[in-house]
Parts: structure tokens; sequence; C-alpha cells
């Protein structure tokens, strides 16, 4: 089940954005679980409510709120789906607070072992105010990560700022998220489509695979922020692009995974890669210290054979990145089941190194 993270700031325009989405024929097969439902103008389109927390609209869509634990709410909106009490959606749309860190919420799909049996994290939107959002971005760290983490920015109100102010946000936002799609939006009007993203899987066209990864715009030396003029918490973030000429090790990737979301996690806003891994094609993806499982793709996207990572990063600079690498070369000597292996052991000691 494909799940869309919708998030933005105070004022960004979600309410608006949700409100036209819901009416929306192209929705009617979709679930949104959202905040309350007073804070959404969807009173013209409710028709029944199968459940407590639960509505049905005309267009078919059910909408339900986050009561309790988010994870608690996404297995009892499944159970429902499951026995028939409300009816078979097959996207999920989650709409998180203003002032929300988005990735608890990305955290709780992929981490949970049995929301991830069921729900698989497709894209995540990130609302921003034309009008307001540079001054945000200025002075809420929330602002950014919303923007730094998305798949797709959403530009809003476009219709009341300078065309200036769009112009200047625009370069803002591509400099801060370089990855990210880019759409303007006024009065909530978009088509549902740009919710769905491309969820990376074994047969993604080349072209797919070349606009999720973006490779071509991300700077080579992780600038223009870090430099003079650059915004107060801004500042710190930083967009890398890393090529490596010699195949990674399977059981390096795995090291390196691993320890890079566990012990550098809290910096890490974003990777995406297409990796050679003992010369076959595989997929990484990872939000701070949220991990998607890797994807084999079933042939090469194009002619290119080395490894490609991109990074967007807080407080971290190019070559403590780099160092971490060292990790991939990675290929632990034979074990045998409840012996210590010094040799093992060392050579795991010697792939830490970059980590230090």
């Amino acid at each position: 089940m494909p799940v869309t993270v919708i998030t933005g700031f105070l004022g960004s325009g979600k309410t608006t954005l949700l409100s036209r989405l819901l009416a929306q024929p192209a929705l009617a097969d979709s679930a949104v679980v959202i905040n309350e439902f007073g804070e959404i103008g969807i009173d013209h389109l409710l028709v029944s409510t199968p459940a407590e927390n639960m509505v049905l609209l005309d267009t078919g869509c059910l909408c339900c709120t986050i009561r309790g634990d988010l994870i608690e709410t996404l297995a009892e909106l499944w159970r429902k789906r499951e026995s028939g009490a409300v009816p078979r959606f097959s996207h999920l749309l989650i709409e998180t607070t203003g002032l929300a860190d988005p990735v608890p919420v990305l955290q709780s799909i992929v981490s949970d072992p049995a929301l991830r049996e069921v729900y698989t994290l497709e894209n995540v939107v990130s609302l921003v105010d034309a009008v307001n959002g540079p001054s945000q971005l200025e002075n809420h760290p929330e602002s950014v990560k919303q923007a730094a983490v998305a798949d797709a920015l959403l530009i809003t109100k476009t219709d009341i700022a300078a065309a200036a102010a769009v112009a200047a946000l625009t370069q803002r936002l591509e400099e801060l998220n370089p990855a990210a799609e880019v759409h303007y939006v006024v009065n909530g009007d978009i088509d549902a489509g740009v919710l769905r993203g491309k969820t990376p899987e074994p047969d993604m066209r080349p072209e797919d695979v070349d606009r999720w990864l973006k490779i071509a715009r991300f700077a080579a030396d992780g600038h223009p922020y870090g430099d003079a003029g650059a915004h107060r918490h801004e500042q710190s973030i930083r967009a890398y692009a890393f090529f490596r000429e010699a195949p990674i090790r399977r059981a390096g990737l795995a090291v390196w995974l691993d320890m890079i979301a566990g012990l550098r996690g809290a910096k890490l806003l974003r990777v995406k890669g297409v990796l050679n891994v003992e010369g076959d094609p595989v997929l990484v993806n990872a939000v701070q210290s949220v991990v998607h499982e890797p994807v084999p793709l079933e042939s090469w996207p194009d002619d290119e054979r080395r490894s490609r990572l991109v990074f967007i990063t807080r407080d971290m600079e190019r070559e403590a990145l780099e160092r971490t690498f060292e990790a991939f070369d990675f290929a632990p000597a034979s074990l045998e089941k409840g012996v210590f292996n010094p040799a093992a052991y060392a050579q795991f000691v010697d792939a830490m190194r970059g980590f230090r």
C-alpha cells in the first residue's frame, strides 16, 4: 500500500490543498489520515461515519483522524479495510501538523514490523508558502527540515506573492533540496497525481531512476549553504554528490547502511543512491535513521557502472562522509558459529575507521 506524507509549516496551505484534493475522483480509492477533521473543510463532502474517527466522503475517499499513537491508528485503519468495515482503499495520505518534524512519521511506516508488511512509503510532499515561506525558513528549523526531506515541494500562494520573491524562493529551495520536484499551487488547485511518487522497484525505467536520483543537480562541493550570506537555519545544510569506481561488497553495504543510520542518522536528512554491488545495480534510500530496504534493479538504467550517491546533510563535511565509504570494502572472514574469530573482528574494526 503506497503512502504519501504531506507536510508543511503553519499557514502553508495544507488545509486548502487537502480540501480540493479530497473532491477529486482520482482519490476515490484513497484514505487520508489527518490531525483533526475540524481543521479541514470537508462538510460538503461528508456522506457517512463508518467509525468513530473515520468519515466516508461522497467521492468514496475515506478520512481518518490520528487518535493516540500513529502506529495504532494506521494498524486499525488496515484492520478495518481487511474486515470490510471501511472501503478497500489502495493509497494512503498522511497529513502532519504544521510544526511537526515529519521524520518520526516516516520512521513509523518504515520501521514498525507490522506496518511495513502492509504499507510502503512512496512520497513526501512539503508545502512552502511563497509569501511567508522565506521568513519561516529563516526562523524555524522545522520548516527547513520539512523542505529538506521532501520528494516534492509545492510552492503555494504564488498568485499573491511578487514574481521576484517566488523566483528567489524557488532557487533557495532547489539549493536546499536539489532532488525534489518543484510545483506551483494556487488555492490548492493541483492534479492529485503530484502526490504519487515513484517508489523504487526492480523494474524501474531508466528515466524514472534518473528523475528519482537527480544527481546532476547536486553541487560537487556541497555548497552553496555554508558560505557567507547563507540563511540562518540553512547555513549548515549541504547537498553532496559522490561517485565510486570500485564495486561495493554486499556485506559492506549492509554494514554501511546500518552504521550510517545509527551513528550519523541525526545529520543525514536524505540519502539516495544507485550502487554497483558486486556488479549488480542496487537502489538505496534513507531519511535520517530511516533506511529503506535496498532495491536490486533488474538491469542497469544506463551505461554508467560507477556507484552514485547523493546526500543532504546537516553539519557534515564532505570528507567525513567519504571516510564512511571504507565500510563498503568489508568482507568478513568465514565464521564458525559460537567461536570468536579475531581476524573477522579486526576486519570489522578496520571497516569502522571511517565512522570515528
